[in-house]
């Protein structure tokens, strides 16, 4: 070990390709022979180099380089001089600066460097971008980023020479959580779970056990160990913070980038989806959401698709194979405090005393974890003294999982460790679910950064970066029981809740104006608010269902009527259908928050073709707003009713006075919203000498306002005009800059300018692209699950067009074109048919 390089070092692992295939080929002899010339090359080619040869382990080699040009060479060799026999062997190079001890090198630099050796294949070198950037450019071939199976964030990767491959074998289509650490241990488990996993016939495994045993640890870990055998993809859907069985599918469609199709069950949505593709789905901390969950599940079990859940219960439904995760062997949980112990400290030296801790904790990860934070004041020795007198008071109770008992006294002693100020701040975190930012921390329970430093230092707290890179601080979800249970008997409950409540009411009703302003005027700033509220949708949730448990009805009204928005433009469909009739059922009485409810659920309503439920909503929305004088409350009701209108004759008078309400507030982008709708009554009863100067009104509008949505549909519209009245050239022109406004806005909006586009094709008599327009049009509406009745009207009427023009076969193999168009392919497609 005296030989081997400090400091910054490179390290390079080989492994040979097909090694069973080989043995079968050549016979023992045979690759014995081969075996020990491909040794030969290896090691001449890693000293003529300065290389260290580490550890070799059947027919992998670990060598150490002091710098990563002399790993390059010898890698470059080592190919070379194999390339023309029977073994071929995969290379990958990594850099860092890894703890070098008696026994060899400690630190995730040596486990990366063997992930990126495992993605290869047979000739090729792999390079990580901390290698890559500490040799010449030249030969080094930029292959992306990747994600590999220690889960890792994802890096960007390299290949010496450009010679080309298969795809590398890493991670792909997944959205696995980066671990805080790196997995350990456990060998023997994790090939089990993942051998199951990749078995044909099963499609429902659930890992059960306490709370603290690793089950969620060890999924994520045999999920991406397992990711060979799910070529489209895995996905990962944290349970822990729902509390509604009912919102499990729409979470997990909602994960899978699949939306809720109003009108229909979405376990029809999912079924579709999932049916005939080898994907698989890790449901995390499943058992609060029991029994009901498990019929929801049983729909998922049912097609193609794997289910590995995570509860401390079974699921006990038809075809489920549990599998209960044991504690950790005695050598690896030693391993695992000693790790933690030594991230803390890198002095820490393990004794005896840490094998006997560990075994008295009965080798549980969590326990383990907890114990080794402490490090930093307690020696190991003092631990055990310490920790193994409460251990032992509770030992007595059979009636409890021992397991669980340790457990409970392993946080109990943790937290009785605490200070008042910390023990304090640990209660009131429990307030939030899903975790919160540092400044609503701050906000709502008078966190400081130096108490909350200190509860992520005595693992008790967790960081991670929510979606806008934000810091979000959470809790295992075993330990924000515990916190919980402590906030509740504490005199603090009421009003940490009443706070946490007033602070997303607050959060909902300041963004939602913003949201539908920034909607408007385009994608700046918009999927940033909208990561924001989704981040925090749990929270949201969770002040629902406190104001709701509290019977603050009032409450209940303002903070759904303010997340309307937001979940309209999140498409969160099963919130809508449910929170907002919930919301008005619970308090009638005549309020401006019940109107504004009223107004969300009438949308609603419109969106899903029901107009005379929608009718009902806005009528008793505008009787409110009229006894409230709110003219602006009145605007909008009228501006609904005539939504549910399909004549124009009936609708213009409310849509007339709501115009006027609107001007004389000053609300000009309202002002063309329903002027649009105007235009649109106009233009379906063919008036287009009435429909043609209110397009324009509102095109001129609204490029003086930057609203750049009324702009793309006033241009959309002018183009369907145009394409109706025979000026196919100039309708070409408008659905072309129509097209390339709208592409900056939702994926709604852009759904609806394809159908635009692909009738105007249509009447241009460009046949085969109005029909692969349409197609797509159409299936990128079903993935989102939600489509304007006006745009079905339309859609009909391009397909009538394209059917009188194309053959049966002509037009299938043009849908089948669409269909299989993606995002960009289809927006440079569109602009080269209108061109």
């Amino acid at each position: 070990m005296r030989d081997l390089p400090s400091g910054t070092v490179t390290f390079l692992f080989t492994d040979v390709e097909g090694s069973t295939r080989l043995l079968h080929e050549l016979g023992t002899a045979g690759y014995a022979g081969a075996l020990a010339e491909h040794r030969l090359v290896v090691r001449a080619a890693s000293g003529a180099h300065a290389g260290v040869e580490v550890d070799t382990q059947g027919d992998a080699f670990f060598v150490a380089f002091p710098t990563a040009p002399g790993a390059l060479a010898a890698a470059g060799e080592m190919t070379a001089a194999l390339s023309s026999g029977p073994i071929r062997i995969r290379i990958g190079v990594h850099t860092g600066t890894p703890l070098l001890t008696e026994e060899g090198y400690v630190g995730e630099d040596v486990h990366r460097a063997a992930r990126i050796a495992a993605a290869g294949h047979g000739g090729q070198v792999l390079v990580s971008s901390a290698a890559a950037a500490l040799v010449e450019a030249d030969g080094l071939y930029d292959l992306g980023e990747h994600r590999f199976k220690d889960l890792s964030a994802p890096e960007r990767v390299f290949q010496l020479s450009d010679t080309e491959f298969p795809a590398l074998k890493s991670l792909y289509r997944t959205n696995l959580p980066v671990p805080a650490t790196p997995f350990l241990g456990r060998k023997q488990e994790l090939a089990e779970v993942a051998e199951l996993l990749a078995r044909d016939d099963l499609h429902l495994l659930t890992l059960t056990g306490p709370g603290g045993t690793g089950k969620t640890r060890l999924a994520l870990q045999a999920a991406a160990e397992a990711s060979d055998s799910f070529p489209d993809g895995i996905t990962w859907l944290p349970l822990a913070p729902l509390r509604d069985p009912e919102l499990l599918l729409p979470s997990l469609a909602k994960a899978l980038a699949l939306k809720d199709e109003p009108g229909r069950p979405l376990e029809d949505t999912l079924t579709d989806h999932l049916t005939g593709k080898r994907l698989l789905l890790v449901l995390d901390n499943l058992e609060h959401l029991l029994p009901h969950a498990a019929t929801h599940i049983a729909v998922l079990r049912d097609t193609n698709a794997s289910v590995l859940v995570t509860s401390r219960e079974r699921l006990r439904i038809k075809g489920e194979q549990t599998w209960p995760v044991p504690p950790l062997a005695a050598k690896d949980g030693s391993a695992l405090f000693n790790a933690r112990a030594q991230a803390i400290d890198p002095c820490f030296t393990p004794t005896p005393a840490v094998d006997e801790l560990c075994a008295r904790l009965d080798e549980l990860p969590l326990s383990i974890e907890l114990a080794a934070a402490r490090t930093a004041v307690f020696s190991a020795q003092q631990l055990l003294d310490r920790l193994g007198q409460r251990l032992d008071l509770l030992k007595g109770d059979r009636d409890t999982d021992p397991r669980q008992q340790t457990l409970r006294a392993t946080i109990e002693w943790s937290h009785d460790l605490l200070s008042d100020e910390e023990q304090q701040l640990f209660h009131r975190l429990a307030v939030f679910s899903g975790g919160c930012t540092y400044e609503t921390a701050e906000q709502v329970t008078d966190a400081d950064p130096d108490t909350l430093q200190s509860l992520l230092e005595k693992s008790l707290l967790r960081k991670r970066d929510g979606p806008t890179g934000t810091p979000r601080y959470w809790m295992l979800e075993t330990i924000r029981q515990y916190a919980t249970e402590q906030l509740e008997a504490s005199d603090e409950a009421e009003r940490l809740h009443r706070r946490h409540a007033d602070h997303y009411l607050a959060l909902a009703e300041e963004a939602a104006p913003h949201l539908r302003a920034i909607a408007l005027r385009g994608p700046d700033g918009f999927r940033e608010l909208l990561d924001r509220l989704e981040s925090e949708h749990d929270n949201l949730r969770a002040a629902l269902d406190w104001l709701e448990g509290a019977g603050e009805t009032q409450q209940v009204l303002r903070l759904a009527g303010a997340l309307v928005e937001f979940w309209f433009k999140n498409e969160n469909w099963a919130e809508l259908r449910t929170r907002l009739p919930a919301a008005l059922t619970s308090d009638e009485r005549p309020t401006a928050a019940r109107a504004k409810a009223l107004i969300g659920a009438a949308d609603t309503l419109t969106m899903n073709d029901d107009l005379a439920g929608s009718r009902r909503y806005a009528d008793e929305a505008l009787d409110l707003y009229r006894m409230l004088e709110d003219r602006s409350g009145t605007a909008d009701a009228l501006w609904r009713i005539s939504g549910t209108l399909r004549d124009h004759v009936d609708a213009q008078p409310f849509l007339e006075e709501a115009r006027a309400h609107f001007r004389e507030i000053g609300d000009r982008d309202s002002v063309m919203g329903v002027t649009r709708l105007l235009a649109s009554l106009y233009m379906k009863s063919e008036d287009y000498d009435r429909a043609w100067p209110l397009y324009v009104e509102n095109l001129t509008q609204a490029r003086e306002l930057g609203n750049t949505l009324r702009e793309a549909q006033s241009l959309g519209a002018l183009a369907l005009i145009s394409a109706d009245q025979g000026k196919c050239k100039e309708a070409l022109s408008l659905a072309a800059e129509h097209l390339s406004i709208a592409r900056g806005h939702s994926r709604l909006d852009l759904s609806s300018a394809f159908s635009r586009v692909a009738y105007v094709l249509a009447r241009a008599g460009r046949i085969a692209g109005a029909a692969q327009l349409l197609s797509y049009s159409e299936a990128l509406t079903e993935e989102i699950g939600a489509i304007a009745p006006w745009v079905v009207e339309l859609n009909d009427k391009t397909r009538a067009l394209v059917r009188e023009q194309l053959g049966d076969a002509a037009c299938v193999e043009a849908y089948e074109l669409g269909r299989s168009l993606a995002g960009d392919d289809a927006i440079a497609f569109a602009f080269a048919a209108l061109g």
